[in-house]
């Protein structure tokens, strides 16, 4: 196999996330307001989004900081955990590699302009399971 088709992804490829830099302008702003992350390895927390999609709760965000310069360090994965409105949950899934920067300055954005951090989340019913979509196009 060539080098350049070898693949060091672990996880499925139904719960690999999805995302491009492409939908982004050159200072990481979305495009417009469609635009979305897929979180990937969301499979092991399929009974928690189970739960969180069934409470029909109005605005999910996420319930998250920036990395701090040693998770940068070590170029950790970004966890997710979802704000229901009521309460924090446990990580439904992780930022894909590669666009880590991209929720990073989100955040930034977020906090700079005096909102609060939280993205906002839909949970949706596919195929492959219960898949968490970061609305990155509302934070602009």
């Amino acid at each position: 196999m060539p080098f350049w088709r070898r693949d060091d992804n672990p996880l499925p490829k139904t719960d690999r996330g999805s995302g491009s830099f492409d939908n982004y302008k050159f200072d990481l702003i979305p495009n417009n307001k469609d635009v979305k992350i897929r979180l990937a390895g969301s499979d092991p927390y399929q009974q928690e989004l189970e739960t969180i999609a069934s409470a029909g709760e109005d605005e999910i965000t996420t319930a998250m900081s920036r990395r701090s310069s040693q998770q940068e360090g070590v170029d950790a994965p970004i966890e997710v955990r979802l704000f229901t409105g009521r309460r924090v949950s446990g990580v439904v899934g992780t930022v894909p590699r590669g666009l880590e920067s991209i929720v990073d300055e989100a955040l930034s954005r977020l906090e700079n302009r005096g909102d609060k951090a939280r993205i906002p989340v839909a949970v949706v019913k596919t195929k492959n399971g219960y898949r968490v979509d970061l609305l990155m196009g509302r934070t602009r």
